[in-house]
């Protein structure tokens, strides 16, 4: 689809996508990457584009990060096709999946700290290596033995979750050995990405999923949580990530800078380099996405 469609998406396509950026400072060359790639598989296809702020954990949100980020979209041209919603008007939503989840017996109340899960791990002979998953060893699983919730998990049978990226190919994790039960609602009272993701991503209707490679290893959380709450497992695709000076992903953490947009297209350009997609030039940014949406429509993607 290469015509004004290309440009403002197809009212009638069933593909609907989403980008759900953290408002914890405005975009950076990271994000725009996931933003674009989000978009342009969105038009690609015909579809529908949606934008979420995900502000579910507010301590780390930084106020206007929101409407900042929403004005750096528009000057790339990157604009929803329904208005943006924000995670943090949306609890009873999360509260309702939650309470689901208690009544089928697979979310249940921990009583346990960071500093309580290292000790016991340590007691099992299981040191944590520095970066690794801090995986919980099911403390709380048969009762709190007369201490008091702090939060609520979800309870991850054993077994192996295998998932399709449309970039990385087959995909498995073994949750349960790898993870543990997760928290769904955290101590200090707010939701935990897990379940706010997936609730809002069925509310809204998303079928395809396209977010940086760094959150490939929520997915199986994630498919775990859909099948138990009954809800469809979009397609997912996870993209090159924008590397810092240290080697890690970029990130506000290690140096990012705000997207410099005096020139848009330019900063488009950088975005689609790390994609892979040769993008002839063009003067403006709608000529310029017009001309993305070929090439990212011409690359096959399983």
């Amino acid at each position: 689809m290469t015509g004004p469609d290309a440009i403002h998406g197809a009212a009638h396509s069933g593909y609907r996508g989403r980008f759900a950026p953290s408002p914890t400072g405005p975009l950076h060359a990271g994000s725009l990457v996931a933003a674009l790639a989000s978009w342009l598989d969105a038009r690609a296809h015909g579809g529908t584009w949606l934008v979420r702020i995900e502000d579910v954990d507010a301590p780390r949100c930084v106020p206007g990060a929101d409407e900042e980020i929403l004005g750096q979209l528009a000057a790339c041209g990157l604009t929803p096709d329904e208005p943006p919603v924000w995670q943090s008007r949306r609890t009873a939503l999360y509260q309702s999946a939650l309470d689901k989840l208690v009544a089928q017996h697979r979310a249940y109340p921990c009583a346990c700290s960071r500093k309580d899960i290292e000790e016991a791990l340590r007691a099992l002979g299981r040191e944590r290596a520095r970066n690794e998953e801090l995986v919980y060893p099911g403390t709380c699983r048969d009762g709190l033995h007369g201490r008091e919730a702090r939060a609520w998990r979800f309870r991850v049978e054993p077994g192996v979750v295998e998932w399709h990226d449309r970039r990385l190919g087959a995909q498995r994790q073994d949750v349960a050995s790898e993870v543990g039960d997760f928290v769904l609602k955290r101590a200090d009272g707010l939701f935990a990405y897990q379940l706010a993701v997936v609730v809002d991503d069925a509310d809204q209707g998303i079928t395809h999923i396209v977010r940086g490679e760094d959150l490939a290893d929520n997915t199986a959380r994630q498919v775990l949580l859909q099948r138990a709450l009954g809800f469809a497992t979009p397609s997912y695709l996870h993209t090159p990530l924008v590397l810092g000076a240290n080697g890690e992903k970029l990130s506000k953490q290690n140096g990012a800078q705000a997207l410099d947009l005096s020139d848009p297209v330019a900063a488009l350009r950088g975005a689609a380099q790390v994609l892979g997609l040769s993008v002839p030039a063009a003067a403006s940014v709608d000529d310029w996405l017009r001309g993305a949406v070929a090439a990212w429509a011409a690359t096959p993607r399983a």
